[in-house]
């Protein structure tokens, strides 16, 4: 028996080097409302410990209910082989949509891998990194 009921997570956050570029990526790629947007507070002292100021970041209401934030941190670099996060996959509803993302990313120069189908797990991903290297990947049901 679990401790914990619970139905999924509720919100993912990045840590960012340069929070206007990642925002950018973002909107691009997924076009996603914000939920909050609270970079007008960027330069304000005190900020790094101002989690009701969303440490001047944004935060994306993604379809499926849940959110994507964004918190602009300075200039560390991303690396997946250390403790902390390896990837974040984003749902897509089909094997076709999937395929139209890889070529919408290549019509839109954002490198991407191949198109990778993992039958025991019975899903197919498309890799591709953001900004700040941090890998993201398309997960589709195999059709």
């Amino acid at each position: 028996m679990s401790l914990v009921t619970s139905s999924g997570y509720a919100h993912v956050r990045l840590t960012v080097t340069d929070i206007e570029r990642s925002v950018a990526f973002y909107d691009r790629v997924f076009g996603w409302d914000k939920a909050v947007d609270a970079r007008e507070h960027q330069g304000e002292p005190g900020l790094e410990e101002a989690p009701e100021k969303f440490y001047g970041g944004v935060v994306y209401q993604t379809p499926q209910g849940s959110l994507f934030g964004l918190r602009p941190v300075g200039s560390q670099p991303f690396r997946s082989d250390v403790t902390g996060l390896d990837h974040v996959s984003f749902a897509v509803a089909s094997r076709a949509d999937l395929d139209a993302a890889a070529q919408a990313l290549g019509d839109s120069g954002i490198p991407h891998g191949e198109i990778i189908e993992l039958a025991d797990a019975g899903i197919a991903i498309l890799s591709f990194q953001d900004p700040d290297d941090v890998n993201l990947e398309l997960t589709s049901p195999l059709d």
